[in-house]
């Protein structure tokens, strides 16, 4: 597994799959290619299929400024090695091409090219699943967050300060906009309004609302393009931060005790990210909400006093009832139902902690058991049901706008 700094990252939104990536692998063509007239550009698959709704389109041609720039659209085309692809072409004043790059954006923000899949990147962690970490801590006396620090170093604290930060700085802003979301759906923010009614609620809705309006507060800076922070991805990006940020208050906590959680939710991200899959494209929302859960789940449960096998129980529970969740944004936005998942499923991430310290530390299922079903899960599953936009909810919401026209 790689650093936490490589699981959480800033960046802008909708889709740390669809833009970031893109962006980003767009940015290292460009400069490689300072002699090209111009770019040419192939989308395939998913990208290809939610890309206009994702913002893929402006993601490269931004990251290939200023020289002009053609996208190609293979809707039906889908490359081997992820469902993610783009290939770069870089032209010369009479279109010949003087280099090209085929590059997969595999979630999270991240690329890789052939070489890439060949030849994994650096890991910095010795272990590589649950059970052997927590056999570790359990000799040495350690917990999950102890772990994190002995691998990462103590520098690794200070980044998990700036990605709260961040979180927090974009609930603040989140809450406090009242307007329609860019896109074809005209949908309304909703997170001030849950912030406002919050304080006229019966005490323990009060936080229920709270919680919703921070995830979605999140959720819909993401989908306005906004900056956020991948938790794992840009998609899932409220859960995390709404479930840290409620209990903080809850428990008026200072930063200490939510880096800690912070640190032991990347772990479980991490595990998630090199041993199943965080890509909408790959294995569904279940592997971007549902990680998303995990993470919340196992932070929530440590914060309020688990051991680590409560916090593998809570973060478990929270994947294992996202299992088979499709990715099926509507319209290719992150919006329907992009936006309400993050909302619900900080709550859902609660009430995994809550179960999981009341448990007799007898569960049968673990954590690495279910990132292998999940894994199965997606792979089995119908690609219409990845990221593509055309089945589930995203097909049968457009074909009831279509009969209303």
């Amino acid at each position: 597994m790689q650093t936490l700094k490589e699981l959480f990252k800033v960046g802008m939104g909708p889709s740390s799959s669809h833009t970031m990536g893109p962006r980003k692998a767009a940015e290292i063509f460009n400069k490689k290619n300072p002699s090209a007239h111009s770019f040419r550009v192939y989308l395939y698959g998913s990208l290809a299929l939610t890309g206009k709704g994702h913002l893929t389109d402006f993601a490269v041609t931004s990251g290939l400024e200023p020289k002009p720039v053609s996208l190609v659209w293979e809707e039906k085309t889908f490359m081997p090695k992820h469902p993610n692809a783009l290939k770069f072409e870089a032209l010369d004043e009479k279109d010949n091409i003087l280099d090209s790059w085929l590059v997969y954006s595999v979630g999270g923000g991240d690329i890789k090219d052939d070489k890439d899949f060949d030849n994994p990147p650096q890991t910095i962690y010795p272990l590589k699943t649950m059970q052997d970490i927590n056999q570790y801590c359990k000799k040495r006396k350690m917990s999950l967050w102890e772990y994190v620090e002995e691998v990462e170093g103590p520098e690794i604290w200070d980044y998990l300060l700036d990605m709260w930060s961040q979180m927090q700085k974009t609930i603040d802003a989140g809450v406090k906009k009242w307007e329609v979301l860019p896109g074809s759906l005209q949908l309304e923010r909703k997170a001030r309004r849950y912030f406002k009614i919050s304080d006229t609620s019966p005490r323990y809705v009060r936080r229920m609302h709270k919680l919703f309006s921070y995830a979605l507060a999140c959720s819909e800076e993401n989908a306005s393009g906004g900056v956020v922070v991948t938790a794992p991805t840009c998609g899932s990006c409220g859960v995390l931060p709404a479930v840290l940020r409620i209990t903080k208050e809850i428990y008026e906590l200072d930063d200490t005790p939510i880096l800690r959680a912070m640190a032991t939710a990347g772990l479980v991200g991490n595990l998630a990210k090199a041993n199943a899959s965080i890509s909408g494209a790959e294995v569904g929302c279940q592997g971007e909400v549902g990680v998303a859960c995990a993470m919340a789940a196992a932070a929530a449960c440590q914060l309020e006093g688990g051991n680590n096998r409560q916090i593998e129980y809570a973060a478990e529970m929270g994947l294992e009832h996202h299992l088979g969740l499709t990715c099926d944004p509507v319209d290719g936005l992150v919006q329907i139902p992009c936006i309400e998942r993050n909302a619900l499923a900080a709550s859902r991430a609660i009430d995994c902690a809550t179960y999981a310290i009341a448990s007799d530390d007898d569960n049968r299922v673990s954590y690495d058991d279910i990132l292998a079903t999940m894994m199965q899960t997606g792979k089995d599953m119908n690609s219409d049901y990845r990221e593509t936009a055309k089945g589930g909810l995203a097909k049968f919401f457009k074909e009831k706008i279509l009969r209303r026209k």
